[in-house]
């Protein structure tokens, strides 16, 4: 077992159990296998209770008290997914990997993903551990076997992390990073074909200190994530293996945990990664994988094993996972402090904000009114020159072709464009060419007309805007409605829900940097008003008007500090608290915000994924967030969309639209990733 750095904090859920005396377990586990049936019970609760270090101990125990083999016997008194789970358990760590390696290559075909999860996960000692316990185990080479089950560049990588000769330095050297962000722009996007070498080369030898910086760099250099050019560059199970490395590099308990979630989610479970998984990670890093398992799927890892798996299988796992981070008192502060640097890491405050639709290069208005026109006269519509013109132009030169065509026809080039196209399409061309905080004003008045209210749409598009935006979208309400913002949001809304919005509406969020004092005083009334303070102070409705107050003029910096301050004192995630404390409308209104604080790109990622989720599609949320981001970040929610949900936003999009309508959307999607 690989200990923890010296200093480091130990994050496993599994610890050595106190006052052990090896011999009295042996005992107990040998009545427990007595007579018929056995007490699985006793036998789990013995072995989830002691650290691996301490069942070596008991088997040995065991051999000299009976003269029998521990796992020989408990192998022939359980059966089934409990007896994997269990007998996982009584292996040490590199044996354990070993069997799990020697079944994925064994017999007919080879579990890829096996050997993915394995080798691009393990650390320099924890690889030379693996090589010597699968020699004694097995009398056979590992790296032969590799290569015997495998072939191409995915052989090559396998090979190459079997070595364990990953650099270990933590000195970062700022001309190589540049060298090695160079080379793998060469070896792939400049190249034609891909130069797999230098993927190889890179990835599998560069200290994680070294690849953070190259991925960071990277990114600055591209526009892209690494992730995207191992996508459009790689294929296969090479294409995998190499996504798994770089995820790993990023945070390997972050891959564990959507390697947890992918295992459970859906119709059946995946038991032996699920089984892998638990065991393997019970003495590293359960507690860092909870955590963010917890902060990226919105509920617990214990809450998921218990709902899917039954029987003793699922107490051995739930005891494995050491806790429900849903019930009271099960937060951890270390692993709190890494969900908060998951997200705040990738905040877009760091990043470039990108568009998919830019402005046309040789741009001439005369020539696209012309075009224009021809498509919508005689019989028949030109749909396909109408698309092509309209999602390739920036809504500057649009408006200019609306005055061409006005100046040279005569005729409102939005009219026509209503009597020629319908639907869908019609209602996502139509947005395009209206300027953006009309199309917002225009999408709040459709919010709240008629019988009921769209609430959803009033907070998506008031909590995400920035003040110019929102004074802008005030400007055009005015204009176009005859009435403001203000007025209609009061007649259509009430309660708390109203005074949210209307000091959203209000575009007066400040713009300055962080205060630390006031980071702390601001995160004192959170914590006091979703009521998980230690002391409150002052009367509940004073301390709702200062907390709505804080989230809906503080500026962005400043309310990132006071969500890292809130934690430090609660740890507890902000967002995951509301979640919990508050319901309907206002609790709705107060995560949307927190999430546009976090990290906006990754808020409209997943309102696009939900538009398009299960049977049916909101046609009228999709159409709304690609026509309002497509020049502004539509690039950056690409990105969030593939990292989060595993596939390209255009794979959604084709998947879940048609016709034109899916024509017009692909295009302003701006490519495949």
């Amino acid at each position: 077992m690989a200990k923890p750095a010296q200093g480091a904090k130990y994050r496993g859920s599994i610890h050595d159990f106190p006052g052990f005396d090896p011999n009295q377990d042996a005992e107990a586990l040998y009545t427990a296998m007595k007579g018929f049936g056995g007490d699985k019970e006793a036998i789990l609760d013995i072995i989830t209770s002691r650290s691996n270090r301490q069942r070596q101990e008991v088997c040995q125990s065991y051999k000299s008290l009976y003269g029998k083999d521990l796992i020989a016997d408990l192998k022939y008194e359980l059966t089934g997914k409990f007896e994997r789970l269990i007998v996982g358990l009584m292996r040490p760590p590199a044996y354990c990997d070993a069997k799990e390696i020697k079944d994925a290559i064994s017999g007919i075909g080879t579990d890829e993903k096996c050997l993915i999860e394995i080798l691009a996960s393990r650390t320099n000692e924890q690889m030379h551990q693996l090589v010597a316990a699968y020699k004694d185990a097995y009398e056979r080479d590992l790296e032969a076997d590799i290569i015997g089950d495998t072939s191409g560049h995915f052989q090559k990588m396998l090979v190459v992390l079997l070595q364990g000769t990953r650099e270990e330095d933590d000195v970062v050297s700022e001309d190589l990073v540049q060298q090695d962000v160079q080379d793998l722009y060469e070896a792939g996007e400049l190249k034609w074909g891909t130069d797999e070498a230098q993927f190889i080369y890179i990835l599998g030898n560069r200290s994680k200190q070294h690849l953070r910086l190259v991925f960071d760099e990277y990114l600055k250099t591209t526009g892209k994530p690494i992730e995207a050019s191992i996508r459009g560059e790689l294929s296969g199970d090479f294409e995998k293996l190499m996504l798994a490395v770089v995820k790993c590099i990023r945070s390997t308990p972050e891959y564990f945990a959507e390697r947890l979630f992918k295992a459970m989610k859906g119709l059946g479970t995946r038991d032996n990664t699920l089984i892998r998984i638990m065991v393997s990670r019970s003495e590293l890093d359960m507690l860092d994988i909870r955590e963010i398992f917890r902060t990226k799927y919105e509920k617990s890892l214990y809450s998921m094993i218990k709902n899917d798996t039954s029987g003793e299988y699922k107490k051995t796992l739930l005891k494995l996972s050491g806790g429900d981070d849903d019930a009271a008192g099960q937060f951890f502060p270390e692993a709190a402090q890494v969900a908060y640097q998951m997200w705040e890491l990738s905040a877009v405050a760091r990043v470039e904000l990108k568009g998919t639709v830019r402005p046309a290069n040789d741009f001439n208005p005369d020539a696209d009114a012309k075009a224009l026109r021809k498509a919508m006269k005689g019989l028949g519509t030109d749909e396909d020159t109408i698309i092509d013109i309209i999602t390739h132009r920036s809504n500057v030169q649009r408006q200019q072709i609306r005055q061409t065509f006005k100046s040279h026809f005569g005729r409102d080039l939005m009219t026509d464009l209503k009597s020629e196209i319908s639907g869908d399409l019609a209602r996502l061309i139509l947005g395009l060419m209206m300027p953006p905080a009309h199309y917002d004003a225009k999408q709040l008045k459709k919010a709240m007309e008629g019988a009921g209210t769209d609430e959803k749409a009033l907070i998506e598009i008031l909590a995400t805007r920035t003040n110019a935006e929102i004074r802008a979208i005030n400007e055009a309400y005015k204009e176009d409605y005859h009435k403001s913002l203000e007025d209609a949001l009061s007649s259509d809304t009430s309660g708390h829900f109203r005074r949210i919005l209307i000091s959203l509406a209000t575009g007066h969020r400040e713009e300055g940097g962080e205060n630390l004092d006031q980071a702390r005083e601001d995160a004192q009334v959170a914590a006091e008003i979703l009521e998980i303070a230690d002391t409150p102070s002052g009367d509940k409705t004073s301390l709702e008007t200062r907390f709505m107050t804080i989230l809906c003029t503080r500026s962005y910096p400043h309310l990132r500090r006071v969500f890292q301050e809130f934690i430090k004192m609660t740890n507890y995630d902000v967002e995951h608290t509301i979640k919990k404390e508050m319901s309907g409308d206002v609790r709705d209104a107060f995560v949307a915000i927190v999430q546009s604080v976090k990290n906006k790109p990754l808020f409209f990622a997943d309102k696009l994924y939900k538009s398009m989720k299960g049977a049916g599609t909101d046609e009228k949320t999709l159409t709304r967030i690609m026509v309002s981001r497509s020049e502004i970040d539509l690039l950056n929610i690409r990105r969030e969309f593939i990292e989060k949900y595993d596939k390209s936003l255009h794979q959604a999009i084709e998947g879940d639209t048609s016709g034109d309508f899916l024509k017009a959307l692909l295009a302003l999607c701006g490519g495949e990733d």
